[in-house]
């Protein structure tokens, strides 16, 4: 796919990117190159490969979702906490709307 200054600009002004004078000739080419590289991708056979996030395999390491209630290693503790919290409701704590 080819890329001429026109498009350059047309992108620009719906990117809401200013160009100094002269930019838009000096990105089409650029552009039409990357454009050029995503094309060879598409020629790629990827059937029967994976999606994937990642190059190495990861697994997460998860623990149980259990209360701590040792008040040494901090659980068990609400009620104490609760009493230094400016506002509380319901056991958690209450903070003032930010959203406008």
């Amino acid at each position: 796919m080819s890329v001429n200054t026109d498009t350059v600009n047309k992108v620009a002004r719906l990117a809401r990117i200013a160009l100094a004078p002269g930019d838009a000739e000096r990105l089409a080419p650029e552009l039409s190159n990357i454009l050029g590289w995503i094309e060879q991708l598409g020629e790629v056979d990827t059937a029967g490969v994976e999606p994937m996030t990642a190059v190495i395999a990861n697994q997460l390491r998860l623990r149980d979702d259990v209360v701590n209630a040792d008040p040494l290693t901090g659980g068990g503790i609400r009620d104490e906490l609760m009493a230094n919290a400016p506002q509380a409701e319901h056991g958690f704590f209450t903070v003032p709307k930010v959203i406008e």
